[in-house]
């Protein structure tokens, strides 16, 4: 045999055997590879979804200086100077972000720290000119008082930037400018967005705007904003403006509720607030269902999964909470208001309107968000440069009074704010397409910081042997649905089974346990919520009340710092609802919780060597939230 036919001899032969190995594959229903033929999203990206620089005018009013090509080189990991000469970086650069700067207002900061002509011709531009010039807590006095101005209806309409105005257009193409030249497929994605400012009585029901699309679409559009008659504070306008964008350009769009707990419960309401408290319509809630699919669980002023009141069995409840007024703080919260403002609740009040409407308005997934005013997201405690340019680093800020209403005898001080935590988006890719479409179909989650990740699923076939594997998403894909989905009616004689595995941020700190919150409705129309411990670090046991006892507490404030000698770098479970009712329609989300570590309050205190009074939180216990998956009943 010469060697030309020795050769096509072996390669029949090779041939032959692949050949048949791929049978045996095909045979099986499996490829030997898990990995081969995946279409599911395999990265986890984490970044920033409501955010503002200098451009915005509670933010340039108050000192911050840094504008938004600032913004994006500091997300993307370069050194700065921040507002008040200090350097500062990024331990980890972000990998999205979303600049959202308030829409009423667009572009009248610059001409009212400039000065020009129109603004100095009326005496409200005038003052505020002359106080944010001075700056210091002149100019601090000043943004506040523009705030409540605002949200009040008495701000003068010569501050009151909209659309026509040429400052006005010409800052958002400049917006849309910058995150073209930022924006990185692959490496760092700037999504184009801005913040619907929409207030009503200080209430805040503001709402994030995030495009999928780039300038040939954006720049079709100026922003939608609050103010009659150009704009309106009732999203159903929003809505409606939403709607145009896409028949107008094609493209695509999302609002996303800013956390609500300055909202004195008008965030996740029972009746049409915008109509005397009429009943909502099957329309409302298949219109709200559309076009807001996610909620900003917490940020800087506080977190919104739940509240103590509202969750008494819940020992984790009472977690950075806001409870004492809306925005500006001209009307205090009161116990009625709070079901209105958080997450657990308003995905409660959802199951109750979809039974009364059939539809669920409020099937929201959960997106974190900072809120941050000096256009530097710093989500790590020790690296916190606070909520707005006068709460930079310094001795005093954790005790400075940040906002009062003496009248009503209300107030906070600068230690309350929280860092801030960012979202994460399960994609395909990092692009804007990739990410946009991940938020769409609310596989998404929020931490309150820490990048831990977290895989969450629902289905009837999972086992014990799919929560061992590596990766839990090929059997949570292959056999349930992710986070953010339905779960259909249940199978005859079947109880759903819940995949769940997270595992520590590698910077961050271990694992205390995971959890799953479940709510439902019964045949009466009354809601119930139920907190279950489904896996936890160490030889614990629930004691008699059912509870977990506590992790335990490593940390040394004298550094500060903490061990990961306690809790685990990962957590999984396969676990089936033991009080499942298949007639019940119901909820699902998991929530993560590290074991505790230093505030960024401990950090000013060791650093500035501060003897800080016993109100002021000194530790925290960080956590992620997933999206919730829906069970849909018969």
């Amino acid at each position: 045999m010469n060697k030309l036919t020795m050769a096509h001899a072996v390669a029949l032969s090779l041939s032959t055997m692949t050949a048949a190995a791929g049978d045996d594959a095909t045979a099986s229903g499996a490829n030997y590879s898990p990995y081969a033929g995946r279409d599911y999203p395999t990265n986890v990206y984490f970044g920033e979804t409501h955010i503002h620089s200098a451009l915005s005018t509670d933010a340039g009013g108050g000192g911050t200086k840094l504008m938004p090509r600032d913004l994006y080189r500091f997300a993307r990991g370069e050194q700065v100077m921040s507002n008040t000469g200090q350097p500062v970086q990024l331990a980890r650069p972000l990998d999205f972000m979303c600049v959202t700067e308030h829409t009423d207002g667009m572009g009248a900061i610059t001409d009212i720290i400039n000065g020009v002509p129109s603004i100095m011709a009326d005496e409200q531009g005038r003052q505020y000119h002359e106080a944010f010039n001075a700056g210091g807590d002149k100019a601090k006095a000043a943004s506040l008082d523009i705030i409540k101005q605002f949200g009040q209806g008495t701000l003068s309409k010569a501050l009151i930037y909209q659309p026509g105005n040429p400052a006005y257009t010409r800052t958002w193409q400049d917006l849309v400018q910058a995150a073209e030249e930022y924006n990185e497929p692959h490496r760092f994605t700037a999504m184009i967005a801005y913040e619907w400012t929409a207030m009503v009585k200080g209430n805040n029901l503001h709402r994030n705007v995030i495009f999928r699309d780039g300038p040939e679409r954006t720049l079709q559009v100026v922003p939608f904003t609050m103010t009659p008659p150009m704009g309106s504070p009732n999203p159903r306008e929003l809505w409606k403006w939403l709607q145009n964008y896409e028949d107008k350009t094609g493209g695509d769009v999302i609002a996303i509720p800013h956390n609500g707990n300055l909202s004195n419960g008008m965030i996740f309401p029972m009746q049409d607030d915008f109509a005397d408290g009429a009943a909502f319509d099957e329309a409302y809630a298949e219109t709200r269902q559309k076009w807001e699919r996610l909620y900003e669980i917490g940020q800087t002023k506080g977190d919104t999964e739940t509240h103590p009141k509202l969750s008494p069995d819940d020992e984790f409840a009472d977690y950075e909470s806001w409870d004492w007024a809306n925005l500006d703080m001209t009307d205090v919260k009161t116990d009625d208001m709070l079901p209105g403002e958080y997450a657990r609740s308003g995905l409660k009040r959802g199951l109750e309107l979809e039974q009364r409407l059939g539809v669920n308005p409020f099937k929201v997934g959960f997106v974190g968000g900072s809120d941050i005013h000096t256009a530097l997201v710093t989500n790590d405690d020790d690296n916190f440069f606070g909520a707005f340019a006068w709460m930079e680093p310094k001795p005093e800020r954790a005790m400075m009074l940040a906002k009062e209403n003496k009248d009503l005898g209300v107030g906070y001080k600068g230690w309350q704010y929280a860092s801030p935590g960012p979202t994460a988006v399960w994609a395909t890719s990092n692009t804007r397409a990739a990410i946009f479409d991940a938020m769409e179909r609310r596989e998404v989650y929020a931490t309150t910081g820490p990048r831990i990740r977290v895989r969450f699923f629902a289905g009837y076939d999972f086992d014990q042997d799919d929560v061992r594997q590596r990766d839990i998403a090929t059997a949570g894909y292959r056999k349930g649905v992710p986070m953010g989905a339905d779960l259909q009616a249940a199978p005859a004689g079947k109880v759903p089974g819940f995949l769940v595995a997270a595992l520590r941020d590698p910077m961050g700190a271990n694992l205390d346990r995971i959890q799953i919150v479940k709510g439902w409705i019964d045949a009466t129309g009354a809601t119930h919520e139920k907190v279950y411990d489904v896996a936890w670090s160490g030889s614990r046991s629930p004691g008699a009340d059912g509870k977990l006892p506590p992790v335990g507490d490593t940390v040394d404030l004298s550094v500060p710092t903490w061990t990961n000698t306690i809790g685990a770098a990962e957590l999984s479970a396969m676990w089936a609802d033991p009080d499942f009712d298949p007639a019940q329609k119901a909820f699902y989300y998991a929530r993560v919780l590290e074991i505790p570590t230093p505030r960024w309050t401990a950090y000013d205190r060791a650093r500035y060597k501060l003897e800080l009074p016993a109100e002021v939180t000194l530790k925290t216990q960080e956590r992620a939230y997933t999206s919730p998956i829906w069970y849909q009943a018969k």
